[in-house]
């Protein structure tokens, strides 16, 4: 099956989050428009979260019908309920809290005091996302993924046994080499279930990973060189985050289509 990955500039930070949050609202409400419900994956990081305020801001936030809408995350630290460097806590402070997205449909990773530990956490969010499925996991219609400097995407970092897992499914990190060392995440097979999978970065210290990503970098190494939704991937990047990409490959409406060690590159829209 042909799928696509595209590179997207926006001229900065500002716009790159504005432009992300007014196409995901286009989208939900085409999607929408097709499906009874939605199931998105959210992100942290300050441009994952930056995007959801801008999300939030847009008056168009209200013609969602946030009852259809699920809300997973891609990964977690192992940080107590209500922790300030948890995804969820900021997910819901720039957005969540502010739409009329209804509790149950809301779906957080366990915290640290919820009296787990992180083997059994993985377990019990394996389980909620299989029984939302139906016994299989659920579609995911947009994931959204930061990407670290050093190309680590969710909580698989590269040189560690997270990014080789070859099961779909939720693993727990012991070793994470950013703080807290303890993590929940998605495994790379499950994100690439995934429909579509934006991935939204910003600054110079991301340019080589992206770099990287794009000239088919081994996934042990980059993680983020083996992502590849089943309908479309997007790089969502600032100016500054194309630095180490050729000119000819950036400009705005540039992508890239096939197969990951194919290298062709075309023009369409999104």
């Amino acid at each position: 099956m042909t799928t696509e990955r595209r590179v997207l500039v926006h001229a900065d930070r500002a716009a790159l989050a504005g432009s992300v949050a007014a196409r995901f609202l286009t989208k939900m409400i085409d999607l929408l428009d097709e499906q009874d419900e939605a199931h998105i994956v959210l992100t942290g990081g300050s441009v994952g979260i930056e995007v959801l305020a801008a999300i939030a801001a847009l008056p168009a936030r209200d013609q969602i019908d946030w009852s259809r809408v699920h809300a997973w995350w891609g990964d977690e630290r192992w940080v107590p309920t209500g922790h300030a460097d948890r995804n969820e806590h900021q997910a819901r402070d720039a957005l969540l809290d502010r739409i009329a997205m209804p509790a149950s449909n809301i779906h957080p990773f366990p915290a640290s005091d919820e009296g787990l530990d992180l083997e059994a956490a993985a377990q019990r969010y394996r389980e909620e996302l299989l029984a939302a499925g139906g016994g299989d996991f659920p579609t995911f219609a947009i994931t959204f993924l930061g990407v670290g400097p050093d190309g680590h995407i969710a909580s698989l970092f590269p040189e560690r046994d997270g990014p080789r897992v070859a099961e779909p499914g939720v693993i727990a990190v012991h070793d994470s080499p950013k703080p807290p060392p303890g993590r929940l995440t998605l495994t790379l097979p499950l994100i690439n279930q995934s429909e579509r999978i934006w991935l939204v970065l910003a600054g110079a210290d991301k340019a080589a990973a992206l770099g990287l990503a794009l000239a088919g970098a081994a996934v042990a190494d980059v993680p983020v060189g083996g992502v590849l939704g089943t309908k479309r991937t997007v790089f969502f990047i600032d100016d500054e985050a194309s630095s180490e990409v050729p000119e000819s490959l950036i400009a705005p409406t540039s992508y890239w289509t096939g197969a990951m060690d194919q290298a062709e590159w075309t023009v369409g829209e999104d």
